[in-house]
């Protein structure tokens, strides 16, 4: 693999734009309330442009992966090995992160207060707790309505095998919501014209289109009306793009698409460095099965081989194209597992000690920042919260993180709420 990389170097007017808006930037499912403020600056502290955030959802067992342990009754079976850092080592499952460490920090001290998953989730991805009347913004919603797009003809924000509960832009405006990608496989779906629509007939359209609703859109000039005019905007310059192929994977090599591994997650990452490459700020790809209470050890071996397998790939490949260095890779989970393991040889739901990774994007590799006690059992040393977690991530990518922005109901939030950002993580 590693010698492979190093050689790289027909429908109504109105159902047409609500389809292409609805398929390309999430719009559908009700508009989102918008902020007070516009497109804040980007603030200072960071030398990422991009996140590529790998997401194991269900809760990754630190033990059997990130932070192994030596003592046999919470061990089990699993070995550790080490990596290319003289006196940091990972589970044997982890051998291409292994050959990878001098890139990667491991935060070995993450510690929640959420230990049901759908709560876990929302609070990791977005550093607030959930709460029925409002919805909280994700991490990547935050950085496209604080840094804006990089690239213009392109979704700011992408999520490759997400769920349905993501909580994707919350109270910002659906510019900054997430564009789903489903299968990476199958790429961006519909988004082709129909047949007998020409580019030409297409932009004769959307001019007629916009003419019957300047009325509307003159007397009701309104943020919410402006959204959604802005989103068919986006969709037409989309679909109309010469950049279409970026969501295509079968335009990388049979042997490229091996090194990531034949399998969602693996084919999730391929196409995000795709995105990263067009330009995309904020990535997500998730990853499921990570919910252990049963077979621990034989479901965590599956998981984290193919985990494994793309990340070692995806690391070794933005390093060798010169991305790295500006594009922050996270590993993030909503919780642990816990270091006892139950009669079901499996391990439960554990938020008070868990793992999680970064790097690249002026992350400073070969490093441990925290620390368990012998069990995993608890955080020793440099605790680190999930506000802080998400702290650091809006520091890389220099986003001004007192900047208030008020939601509909006039509550004031920002990007890292209580956190603060890991410095000792910085290079």
């Amino acid at each position: 693999m590693e010698t492979y990389l190093s050689r790289m170097d027909e429908i109504s007017r109105r159902d047409f734009a609500g389809y292409l808006a609805k398929s390309f930037l999430g719009v559908g499912v009700g508009l989102p309330v918008l902020s007070s403020l516009g497109n804040a600056p980007v603030g200072t502290g960071g030398t990422a442009q991009r996140v590529i955030y790998l997401y194991m959802s269900g809760g990754m067992s630190h033990l059997d992966t990130l932070d192994p342990k030596d003592r046999s009754e919470v061990r089990g079976p699993v070995e550790a090995i080490g990596t290319s850092v003289p006196g940091i080592r990972v589970s044997e499952h982890m051998e291409r992160l292994a050959r990878n460490m001098h890139r990667v920090a491991l935060i070995r001290s993450m510690t929640s207060n959420q230990g049901a998953h759908e709560r876990g989730r929302y609070f990791m991805r977005t550093g607030y707790t959930q709460r029925g009347t409002i919805r909280h913004p994700s991490t990547g919603a935050w950085a496209v309505r604080l840094a804006g797009k990089l690239n213009h003809s392109f979704p700011g924000y992408v999520t490759i095998g997400g769920d349905s509960r993501h909580p994707g832009a919350g109270f910002l405006e659906a510019s900054c919501a997430p564009l789903p990608i489903g299968n990476p496989a199958s790429g961006l779906q519909n988004g082709q014209l129909p047949s007998g629509v020409s580019e030409e007939k297409l932009q004769l359209r959307m001019s007629l289109a916009r003419r019957l609703d300047d009325a509307f859109r003159s007397r009701y000039d309104q943020r919410k009306v402006r959204a959604y005019t802005d989103a068919y905007r986006d969709a037409i310059a989309l679909i109309s793009g010469r950049d279409l192929l970026a969501f295509d994977i079968g335009q990388e090599p049979e042997t490229m698409r091996e090194a990531y591994g034949d399998n969602p997650f693996g084919q999730g990452c391929l196409l995000a460095r795709r995105l990263i490459e067009k330009n995309v700020r904020y990535v997500e790809v998730s990853s499921g099965g990570w919910d252990t209470h049963q077979n621990n050890f034989e479901r965590v071996r599956g998981r984290a081989i193919e985990l494994d397998r793309a990340l070692g790939a995806l690391l070794l490949d933005l390093a060798q194209r010169g991305l790295l260095q500006d594009t922050l890779v996270v590993l993030a989970t909503e919780f642990g597992r816990t270091p006892k393991i139950n009669q079901n040889n499996g391990r439960d739901h554990y938020p008070q000690a868990f793992s999680c990774l970064m790097a690249g994007g002026g992350i400073a590799g070969g490093r441990v920042y925290g620390a368990t006690d012998p069990s995993g059992t608890s955080v020793v040393e440099d605790a680190v919260t999930i506000p802080d977690f998400n702290a650091t991530i809006a520091h890389v990518l220099g986003l001004p993180q007192e900047k208030i922005v008020m939601s509909d109901s006039g509550r004031p939030f920002t990007v890292a709420h209580k956190g603060q950002p890991v410095l000792g993580l910085i290079g």
